[in-house]
């Protein structure tokens, strides 16, 4: 097993102040960064941010959570202090679930949950599906488990992805631009309505570095690009079908419904959850916005704990780290 937990520190906020360990999972062009919360001997479970967040999505959520958890959040590939996937190289759904695979084998878990919000829950059902008898319990927040595409528009989304790198590379002086602290709270808050301002300052512990003449932001720039790993309706419905854990699926009602970028995904994710339903899984809707589990984390954290200790906390579930 390797050494993957470095440091102690602390969070600090008018909710809690926990120790927290800092982690660090080598990868073949890095590392994975993250955070650990909880007892050594707790049930493993890990925890996968949403597109362009990072791990402290989670900050707010799990000091709410059942103490008995070893929560496992991390900072995907490009994102928040993880390192940058190598030149040339596409972020993907798959990409970022072998990189699940990386962690969990370097931690050397081999059974555990997965709590995910929206792309890390889509990130989440593909890995839960691929690996069915590692996962016993998957939280989907705001989340769908999978993000159908009608295979009419592969061709166009396959096509944007690749003028998108191509643009990107070609461009030898692109640059990141250098912010103020103040403005870069203003740009994320203009371009993410569902984030309070709050959750701004915390998202940025591992969004922004500091530069000289300011801070820029701490995600590759590659990240804005089109995801080119699709799965049609029919796809997505089959992966669904081989996950063998239970589901709790927690949508917001003013969230991801209202922010589909392709007219067809919203009824191709309400097929999902009807299928959901029909597998006696559990799907409720909180108010909120598509980040209240982060903004608002007291609105959705009793469907998580009860779900966690009905369906993971038991003396036949107990793993290590």
């Amino acid at each position: 097993m390797i050494r993957a937990l470095k440091g102690v520190r602390h969070l600090h906020s008018s909710k809690v102040k926990r120790a927290v360990s800092e982690l660090s999972v080598p990868v073949p062009w890095g590392e994975i960064r993250g955070q650990v919360w909880g007892p050594d001997g707790g049930h493993p479970v890990l925890c996968l941010h949403g597109w362009a967040d990072n791990c402290g999505s989670f900050n707010t959520l799990i000091p709410l959570l059942p103490k008995e958890c070893r929560y496992v959040a991390v900072d995907l590939s490009g994102h928040g202090l993880s390192s940058h996937l190598p030149p040339g190289v596409f972020y993907s759904y798959t990409e970022y679930a072998a990189d699940i695979y990386r962690v969990v084998d370097a931690l050397q878990l081999k059974k555990f949950s997965i709590i995910g919000h929206s792309m890390g829950g889509d990130i989440a059902g593909l890995f839960t599906a691929l690996y069915p008898e590692m996962v016993d319990a998957l939280v989907l927040l705001d989340a769908f488990g999978f993000l159908p595409t009608d295979p009419t528009e592969i061709p166009k989304v396959l096509r944007q992805g690749f003028d998108q790198l191509l643009q990107f590379e070609n461009n030898t002086e692109e640059k990141k631009r250098v912010y103020t602290y103040e403005r870069a709270v203003g740009r994320l808050l203009a371009a993410n309505h569902s984030l309070s301002e709050q959750s701004v300052h915390i998202l940025f512990e591992r969004g922004l570095v500091q530069v000289e003449g300011g801070f820029v932001f701490s995600r590759d720039l590659r990240v804005n690009f089109k995801n080119i790993a699709r799965l049609t309706v029919e796809q997505s419905l089959e992966m669904q079908s081989r996950i063998q854990a239970s589901v709790l699926a927690v949508l917001a009602d003013g969230g991801s419904d209202r922010i589909f970028s392709e007219p067809a995904q919203s009824k191709f994710t309400s097929m999902l959850l009807q299928c959901l339903r029909d597998r006696n899984h559990r799907v409720v809707t909180v108010p909120g916005d598509h980040h209240v589990h982060l903004n608002k984390p007291e609105v959705v954290a009793p469907f998580v704990s009860d779900f966690l200790r009905t369906k993971a906390l038991s003396p036949s579930t107990s793993h290590k780290l």
